[in-house]
């Protein structure tokens, strides 16, 4: 039996067609990927189902029967939890059960172990969301899913800002609700992880489905990435060998309590550095530092042979150091400005007279980066949430480069974006590693380093553990430094 049969759904906004007679089904306990570049349509039908747009034409069945909205539910990539709150209150936020005029925080408890338990998670309801991990985070959105009785659970790019081990995690509560009858769609821009949790895919292109399937041991991410694509992606080549300049930028000794230790590290001109791990390795945190964003700690940082004190993220631009985010929607972007306000906010004061913006110079400066990056906006004047993520992603890379700094921090680079997308992004960072940029790329994805990394640093638990060369970073010896081994 399907669970969701989705026939002949059509949907344009204006003159823009985006669905074209798209059909798509999904079985009972089944875990199925809807795949696409940026802009493909997939948001869109998902958006349909969850009964948040509606259908221009088409029909929707859910378990055969008419369409019914209480049966699916939707977790967004930007998840809606009340950090201020602790599980089983975000579980029943809106639908609190009481006992005359209190609340009945014991059955809400109850409720919420049992469900979580239904997922093979032992966490206490009581702990604050503001504590959790986001792998935990994404399970107590599942659980509030399961509560309301869903029968089929979307879950928009899950694991955008986790790393292996949260990934694992996610994927073993998949398995364990797919076992238990629960339809899940999975949208996902890492088809690796397609190839791994997923039994079934369907792939839309331009609105329209171009390739549907069965995952089997035969299928490959180039099938998936050429289908996307509508041609081979080339993912050779990418990285070129270059000359390096001097050291630009030096960390010494530097040590921030239950964060990071000891650590020493340099950059050189033109340089792309990786630094990777696992989970608590502490990266983030140093190159908050870094950027002046988590002050104090102790050791020095070094810029062009000179000592400065990053105590706040003013004193890293003022010495042209950029940073890009991992988690774009809390940190990158202003949700209640445009595309173009977006992309100038690192310089404003510079295009600006007398507190009001040249409009002509932002406006020329919104078109050399969209155009530079290849990023898809109709209108520059929309909000910036009108655009996909892969798109908001160029945005706040755009943001970083247009105020022409010497260190660009990029942490996940590529978090929600497409495989061609990607392609392009880490062609960018080579062209402008060229021109003198240097890099430093925070990831757990060892693809991502290879193709585009002079040296990768691997951390684990807060101190750096080995230096690899080009040669020397494989995804056999990284992982074995992160898990704390030695070579």
């Amino acid at each position: 039996m399907f669970a969701v049969e989705m026939k002949g759904i059509k949907k344009s906004f204006s003159a823009n067609y985006v669905l074209k007679d798209v059909n798509f089904t999904v079985e009972k306990g089944s875990i199925h990927a809807l795949l696409g570049e940026n802009g493909a349509g997939k948001s869109t039908l998902m958006n349909i189902l969850g009964n948040i747009l509606h259908k221009d034409d088409g029909q929707i069945l859910v378990y055969g029967e008419s369409f019914d909205d209480k049966k699916i539910a939707f977790i967004h990539q930007e998840l809606s939890l009340v950090n201020d709150l602790n599980i089983f209150e975000n579980l029943y936020l809106g639908k609190e059960l009481k006992k005359g005029f209190l609340l009945d925080k014991k059955t809400m408890s109850h409720r919420a172990s049992e469900v979580l338990g239904r997922m093979g998670v032992d966490i206490n309801p009581y702990t604050m969301v503001s504590e959790l991990n986001p792998s935990y985070k994404q399970i107590t959105e599942i659980a509030r899913a399961l509560l309301k009785e869903a029968q089929v659970i979307i879950m928009d790019e899950p694991t955008t800002s986790l790393t292996e081990v949260e990934t694992e995690l996610i994927f073993n509560v998949m398995r364990t609700l797919r076992d238990q009858g629960i339809s899940l769609i999975f949208i996902s821009h890492k088809l690796n992880e397609v190839l791994e949790v997923c039994d079934s895919y369907t792939i839309l292109r331009d609105g329209e489905v171009v390739a549907t399937g069965k995952v089997s041991e035969e299928l490959t991410e180039k099938d998936l990435s050429t289908h996307m694509v509508g041609e081979e992606v080339n993912t050779e080549g990418i990285y070129k060998t270059r000359e390096l300049g001097e050291v630009i930028l030096e960390i010494k000794n530097m040590s921030k309590e239950r964060e990071y230790k000891n650590v020493n590290l340099n950059l050189r001109k033109g340089e792309v550095l990786g630094v990777t791990g696992l989970l608590g390795d502490g990266r983030t945190e140093l190159f908050a530092s870094v950027y002046g964003a988590n002050p104090p700690y102790e050791g020095k940082v070094i810029i062009e042979g000179k000592e400065v004190k990053m105590r706040g993220t003013h004193t890293a631009m003022t010495n042209k150091i950029a940073y890009v985010p991992k988690n774009r929607k809390e940190n990158g972007i202003i949700a209640d400005l445009n595309i173009k306000e977006n992309l100038a906010l690192s310089v404003l004061s510079k295009i600006q007279s007398f507190g009001i913006l040249k409009n002509s110079t932002l406006e020329k400066l919104t078109n050399d980066y969209v155009k530079k990056l290849d990023i898809k906006a109709g209108d520059t004047n929309n909000l910036i949430t009108s655009l996909s993520g892969g798109n908001q992603q160029k945005i706040v890379l755009a943001k970083a480069l247009c105020s022409n700094p010497s260190v660009v921090i990029l942490d996940n680079p590529t978090q929600g974006v497409d495989v061609g997308a990607k392609m392009e992004i880490y062609r960018q960072i080579i062209s402008l590693s060229e021109q003198g940029y240097s890099f430093i790329i925070l990831s757990n994805e060892v693809p991502e380093l290879q193709r585009t990394c002079d040296r990768v640093y691997v951390m684990f638990q807060g101190e750096i553990r080995q230096e690899f060369n080009r040669e020397e970073m494989t995804e056999e010896n990284i992982m074995l430094i992160s898990t704390g081994g030695k070579l």
